[in-house]
C-alpha cells in the first residue's frame, strides 16, 4: 500500500506523545489498513440502488488471473446495468455466505492441486465445516493446468463443498486449461445470460506491447539438466518501461495461440531492459516445449515479441518493502528472486537472506558473479545454497531452513517477511512444511494471513 500523506504527522504524534500513544497510532493505523483492504473492491463502483444486493465475483488467486478475470466480469456486468462487486475469498465469511442469495466463483489450483494462498483462510474456517447453503446460487469457474497431476482441484473441491452444503449451481462448472480461450468464451456466454441481455459488454482482450530481444545467454552449458537461459528484452519503440518486483510477464508462443504462458520477471525497470530466466522444457518425444523452445532457440535477437506485463499483487513487497527479507526458491524461481533483491538494494535495504538449490554449482549456479558481488558489498548479510548434486548426501532447500531454524526465528520475530519462488511440485511444499516445523503451523498461516508469506510457485 503506498504510504499515504498523513504518515509525517503521525510520526510526529508518536514522537511527542509517547509510548502509550504510539501504541495507540499503530493500532489505529493497522484498523485503517484493514478497512481499505476490506472494502477495496466494492469500492470500485459507484454504489447501489438501497436494497439492491449486487451479484458478487469471489476470486481464488495465487497470480492473480482469477482475479483479473473477476474484476473484468463484474466491470462487464456493470456495464450491462447488473450490480456487481468482486471480493477475495480469503473475505468471504459466514455473514456474507448467509447474506448472498447469488455468487459467482473464479478459483486457481495452485501448484500440484493446492488453493491458492488467499483461499487458505476460508478453506480453513468454512470448508471444514458443513453448513447449509440452500439459500445460495453459484457459479463456478476453476482455472487450472492440465499438465500438472491434478487438474483443477481446488476448483473442484470447492464445487463439491458448495453443493454438499445445498447450493445449487447456476450452470455447470467451467474448466479452463491455461487460459484456453474456448471455455474463457463458455464463461462470458454465461455471464451474458446472467445480465439477462444477448450483447453482454464483451471482456477486453488483454493490451499487448512489441518487445524486442536484445540479448540471450546460455547460463549453464555442460549442466545434467535441461538448458536455461537468461533473456534481455526492451520495448520495441523505445518507450518507458514500468513494472515492480514481482510481477509477471504474459505471452503466447506462435505454436499454441490458445495457451498464454506466463514468465517470472527477473529485473527491475531501472536496470534498462526487461529480463526473463527461462529453463526450455523438453516434451515427452525429446523435442523442445512449444513456448520455451520458441524463446530459448527459436526467436532471433532482434526479432519482436508481443508480451503484456501483468501486475502480480500476491508477489510484490508493497508493505515488506522495508522489512528483512528471508528469499527461498530453486531453479529458474531464481528470477522472482532476483528481482526483489534489485529492489531492495536499489532502495538501500541489505537486510537480505537468500536461500537458493539447484543441481551443481559449477553449471546451475545462475546469476553467479552478481550474487558474489552483493555478498562482498554486504548488499546480501547472508546466503545459503543447496546443490544437490554436489555431494554424496543430497541437499535440498528445505533442509537448510531446518538447519537454520534459529536464525530464521530470530528473523522472523524481528518483522522478516518470506518469499518462495519456484517448482510447486517438491520444492513448494516441502519449504511449507520446514516453515511449519521450524515457526510452528500456526506462526506460519499467521504470517500467510499478515502478507508476510509469499509464493510464487508453478
Amino acid at each position: 500500500m503506498p504510504i499515504t500523506s498523513e504518515l509525517p504527522r503521525l510520526l510526529s504524534a508518536i514522537a511527542v506523545i509517547g509510548s502509550y500513544g504510539a501504541l495507540c497510532a499503530i493500532i489505529a493505523w493497522r484498523e485503517h489498513k484493514r478497512r481499505i483492504t476490506h472494502a477495496g473492491y466494492g469500492a470500485r463502483h459507484a454504489p447501489f440502488a438501497a436494497g439492491t444486493q449486487p451479484l458478487t465475483l469471489v476470486f481464488a488467486s495465487q497470480t492473480g488471473f482469477a482475479e483479473d478475470i473477476a474484476l473484468g466480469a463484474a466491470q462487464q456486468l456493470r456495464d450491462a446495468g447488473v450490480p456487481a462487486d468482486a471480493m477475495p475469498l480469503e473475505q468471504l465469511d459466514a455473514a456474507r455466505l448467509s447474506a448472498s442469495s447469488r455468487l459467482l466463483f473464479v478459483a486457481s489450483t495452485c501448484g500440484d492441486g493446492d488453493a491458492p494462498d488467499n483461499a487458505m483462510t476460508f478453506v480453513q474456517r468454512s470448508m471444514t465445516e458443513q453448513t447449509s447453503l440452500a439459500h445460495l446460487e453459484y457459479g463456478l469457474l476453476a482455472l487450472g493446468d492440465r499438465s500438472y497431476r491434478h487438474f483443477c482441484r481446488f476448483g473442484r473441491q470447492l464445487d463439491n463443498w458448495l453443493q454438499q452444503s445445498g447450493a445449487r449451481p447456476l450452470f455447470e462448472r467451467i474448466e479452463v486449461d491455461r487460459g484456453d480461450a474456448t471455455a474463457l468464451a463458455d464463461w462470458q456466454h454465461r455471464l451474458g445470460h446472467l445480465s439477462g441481455s444477448a450483447d453482454l459488454p464483451t471482456r477486453s482482450q488483454p493490451t499487448l506491447s512489441s518487445w524486442q530481444l536484445v540479448e540471450r545467454a546460455h547460463l549453464n552449458p555442460g549442466s545434467a539438466g535441461l538448458p536455461t537461459y537468461d533473456l534481455k528484452l526492451s520495448p520495441a519503440d523505445g518507450s518507458p518501461i514500468h513494472w515492480e518486483a514481482g510481477d509477471l510477464v504474459q505471452l503466447t508462443p506462435p505454436g499454441d495461440p490458445t495457451h498464454p504462458r506466463e514468465y517470472s520477471i527477473a529485473s527491475i525497470p531501472a536496470e534498462g531492459h526487461l529480463r526473463l530466466l527461462v529453463r526450455q522444457q523438453q516434451r515427452a518425444d525429446g523435442s523442445p516445449g512449444v513456448a520455451s523452445g520458441w524463446l530459448t532457440r527459436e526467436l532471433p535477437p532482434g526479432e519482436h515479441i508481443a508480451l503484456r506485463i501483468r501486475p502480480h499483487r500476491n508477489f510484490r513487497l508493497g508493505d515488506n518493502l522495508r522489512r528483512p527479507l528471508i528469499l527461498i526458491g530453486n531453479g529458474t524461481g531464481l528470477a522472482g528472486l532476483r528481482a526483489h533483491l534489485s529492489a531492495r538494494i536499489a532502495a538501500g535495504d541489505h537486510r537480505n537472506w537468500l536461500i537458493f538449490g539447484e543441481r551443481n554449482a559449477c553449471h546451475d549456479f545462475y546469476y553467479r558473479d552478481e550474487i558474489e558481488g552483493w555478498l562482498a558489498g554486504d548488499h546480501i548479510v547472508r546466503a545459503d545454497f543447496a546443490f544437490s548434486r554436489d555431494q554424496q548426501d543430497r541437499i535440498y532447500v528445505q533442509d537448510l531452513i531446518l538447519k537454520g531454524a534459529d536464525t530464521l526465528r530470530d528473523w522472523v520475530a524481528d518483522g522478516a517477511a518470506i518469499y518462495v519462488c519456484g517448482n510447486a511440485v517438491g520444492m513448494a511444499s516441502a519449504v511449507d512444511q520446514a516453515l511449519g516445523t521450524v515457526l510452528g503451523k500456526d506462526a506460519r498461516d499467521q504470517l500467510l494471513a499478515e502478507g508476510r508469506y509469499r509464493r510464487d510457485v508453478y
